[in-house]
């Protein structure tokens, strides 16, 4: 007779480092609560998913109505170089749409950005000038 057994080790094909988004309009007001989330994993969770998310234009104008950028203005303050990294990349995307562009100019994020000018990390700063580089894009 075989026994069930439940294995303490996660199944090979579930990546750890991947959140659970929610389905419709409920998937960026969540992520918004998670990226001001006290546990640093589900933070970085939540910024790996926004990326995915802002590479639609309907997604950013979601993200910049319901308040995501004064979340990841605060994200770029943050003490771990991989949050800043991250932050910086969802910053960048939502820079190469038009609206996200707008958003940067109404929210005051050219200035929030320019405190990682000297940032340790390259590829926060890389990041950060591939938004400038949008951000200059925009006649306004």
């Amino acid at each position: 007779m075989a026994h069930a057994r439940i294995s303490m080790y996660l199944p090979s094909d579930i990546n750890p480092a991947q959140a659970a988004i929610a389905y419709g309009c409920r998937a960026l007001p969540k992520l918004k609560e998670e990226l001001q989330s006290e546990d640093l994993l589900m933070r970085q969770k939540a910024l790996r998913a926004l990326c995915d998310l802002m590479h639609d234009p309907e997604h950013v104008y979601v993200a910049i109505d319901i308040g995501c950028l004064e979340s990841l203005k605060a994200l770029l303050k943050d003490s771990n170089d991989v949050v800043r990294i991250q932050a910086t990349e969802v910053l960048y995307i939502m820079a190469t749409h038009n609206v996200g562009r707008e958003g940067f100019l109404e929210h005051d994020i050219i200035l929030a950005l320019s405190f990682l000018l000297n940032d340790p990390q390259p590829a926060c700063r890389q990041n950060l000038h591939l938004a400038y580089k949008h951000l200059a894009q925009l006649p306004s």
